[in-house]
């Protein structure tokens, strides 16, 4: 018999980036009470990384609870990115309803729309909450219309077009139903979770049914599974059997030897959890996202979608320069490898495999940003490695056609760059699908775009469009394969024999392009220090010292002016390299560095393609 829990609510926030999804949760959990009054608490308190602090993105869906009143709202904190949409589809199982973050400037932004269509597809009710409405430009009234019309050409149904609109500014902690009044705290958008949203439905005695959404990992405990308790109840020290719906062979007997629901950011050991409950559940070592836990009178897997494939993969490789194991504290095979298959136990769109060579490994993922986050966590730990240019993995037809990633780029820019973008796309085999008009004199442009097309242009987009462009892209398919692409119009310039930078070499260096070092650096023959004006790759020697004579000509006494150098980021530098290149990355420092270092042999590799 299915009953309704009626002091339980379970919702995701889902949002663009930057619409301020986890500043709006960092409000609610101030304003029930979670935190003392006189707690000390961190902005974006659920952004718990230093990466995604810095950036200000959120990589890893994170759980949350609140109390009002007497209910209990779980609230799941889900990632904006496109190449963390694996979280997003797995996160909405555990939920009733959503809450769809909009800024009330830039309005409904294409991830939205990539999130918002699954909610929609699961019949879930949405709660529309127009955020930032105290920014002077807010247009909150232009943004419901939006709003609408997404969700009309979503095909959503009459339920759903009939959703409630909340205006808050998160930051300030207040939210009302009016948007020309800002309302003085968040109660109105606590009531409208609580009227609207439905409460969790589920058979509190039929046997045990719940599914592993999400899984944390503590190097304390080992893995923990997040899901919602479906039916019946979870006890501690309770026998149940994993079974999944897309292996119908598997079935292992566990018992649960932990268990916990959360309480503001807390974790709280519990004793026994019923219908509609978000747990975490500890103890238990193979558990794997997808795995249904049940009693073992009645063993039925809850049916969930597949995880998206990886569609880009890079090599990461033992460091093997000149200069290696200097700066990192993990530098062997054993070291890389443990760490990489680490980070399988936490993340699912990510794919590790061993190679011929035991010194390199082929590491898959959803997008650029995805792999960078992971070099950037293990450069910070002190591993020292190094990663070719990211290539896309394709796949063959039936006819034996080669298919390759494609891509949506909608691209938002001011109309005087529209002209340079749309070329350099073209260019990279991209083809405009759409052109028109967004707010404030911008154009708006659809690319459908191979995913390789895409690699390396993101820093050429901002040059182009001087800083003003928004560039997003979503994962379309496989689509046929698009013919070559020329990557680099530009060369390198290649450091000539190992030794430190000096002045003098490197003023007589900086004539020929752009450098990316100054002077005192290490280098080594291999090395690039540059990138040259024209097509192709020169060799030279940036530790060159003075001659010094006894007679003094009349311009020895002025001095050398060197142009800054060009100091690359990680993702600069993963877009720079081409593809007979490498990067090596250290705690310290990023070095670019040609495969074969020998000059001869270099040139002879080049002959011989």
């Amino acid at each position: 018999m299915k009953q309704q829990r009626e002091d339980v609510r379970n919702v995701a926030i889902i949002a663009h980036v930057d619409h301020g999804k986890t500043t709006l949760v960092d409000g609610l959990l101030k304003q029930s009470g979670v935190f003392r009054e006189n707690q000390e608490v961190a902005e974006r308190v659920m952004d718990s990384n230093d990466i995604e602090r810095e950036r200000g993105i959120t990589i890893l869906s994170k759980n949350t609870a609140v109390m009002y009143k007497n209910t209990k709202i779980n609230i799941i904190d889900t990632p904006g990115h496109a190449d963390f949409g694996g979280e997003v589809e797995r996160v909405l199982k555990m939920v009733n309803g959503v809450i769809l973050v909009v800024d009330a400037f830039e309005g409904a932004m294409p991830q939205t729309k990539f999130v918002l269509r699954k909610a929609l597809e699961l019949k879930l009710p949405v709660v529309v909450c127009i955020n930032k409405i105290d920014r002077p430009e807010a247009r909150a009234k232009e943004v419901v219309d939006e709003v609408l019309e997404l969700f009309l050409e979503l095909d959503a149904d009459d339920s759903q077009l009939d959703c409630p609109f909340v205006f808050a500014s998160a930051k300030a902690g207040t939210a009302s139903l009016d948007e020309t009044d800002a309302g003085v705290d968040m109660t109105p958008l606590f009531e409208t979770i609580i009227d609207y949203i439905p409460a969790p439905e589920g058979d509190p005695e039929a046997g045990t049914q719940l599914l592993i959404s999400t899984i944390d990992y503590n190097e304390y405990v080992g893995r923990i599974g997040v899901g919602k308790v479906d039916n019946g109840t979870i006890r501690v020290n309770q026998e149940v059997v994993i079974c999944n719906h897309h292996e119908p062979d598997k079935q292992k007997k566990v018992k649960v030897s932990k268990l916990y629901e959360f309480d503001g950011l807390n974790k709280v050991e519990v004793r026994e959890a019923s219908i509609g409950s978000i747990v975490a559940i500890s103890g238990i070592a193979d558990i794997h996202i997808g795995d249904t836990l049940c009693s073992p009178e009645d063993v039925r897997p809850i049916p969930f979608q597949k995880i998206s494939e990886p569609t880009i993969a890079m090599q990461f490789i033992v460091n093997d320069s000149p200069l290696a194991g200097q700066e990192g504290k993990y530098v062997t095979s054993r070291h890389i490898r443990d760490r990489l298959f680490r980070e399988l136990n936490t993340d699912v769109s990510l794919r590790v495999e061993e190679t011929d060579n035991t010194d390199v490994f082929k590491v898959s993922g959803r997008g650029e940003l995805h792999l960078s986050v992971l070099i950037e966590n293990m450069r910070r730990e002190g591993y020292e490695f190094a990663v070719s240019k990211a290539e896309v993995l394709y796949k063959t037809d039936e006819n034996g056609k080669r298919l390759e990633p494609m891509e949506l780029a909608y691209i938002d820019v001011p109309e005087e760059y529209s002209g340079s973008v749309i070329e350099k796309l073209s260019q990279r085999k991209g083809e405009l699908q759409n052109m028109g008009k967004a707010s404030g004199g911008y154009a708006r442009l659809e690319f459908s775009i191979p995913s390789r097309g895409l690699i390396g242009y993101r820093g050429e987009f901002m040059t182009d469009t001087k800083g003003n462009g928004i560039l997003n892209t979503i994962f379309d398919g496989y689509g046929p394969y698009k013919g070559d692409i020329q990557y680099r119009k530009q060369g390198s310039l290649i450091a000539f024999e190992a030794g430190e930078a000096i002045t003098y070499g490197l003023y007589n260096a900086q004539e020929r392009g752009t450098l990316f070092i100054g002077p005192g650096e290490k280098v080594y023959s291999g090395m690039v220090v540059g990138q040259n004006g024209k097509g192709e790759d020169i060799e030279l020697n940036v530790c060159k010292k003075k001659q010094l004579t006894n007679t003094r000509s009349s311009s020895a006494d002025e001095a050398l002016r060197l142009t800054p150098p060009k100091i690359l980021s990680l993702e600069q530098a993963l877009d720079f390299i081409d593809t007979d290149e490498l990067l090596e990355v250290t705690p310290e420092s990023l070095r670019i560095r040609k495969k074969i270092l020998d000059p001869t042999l270099r040139k002879r590799a080049g002959f011989k393609k």
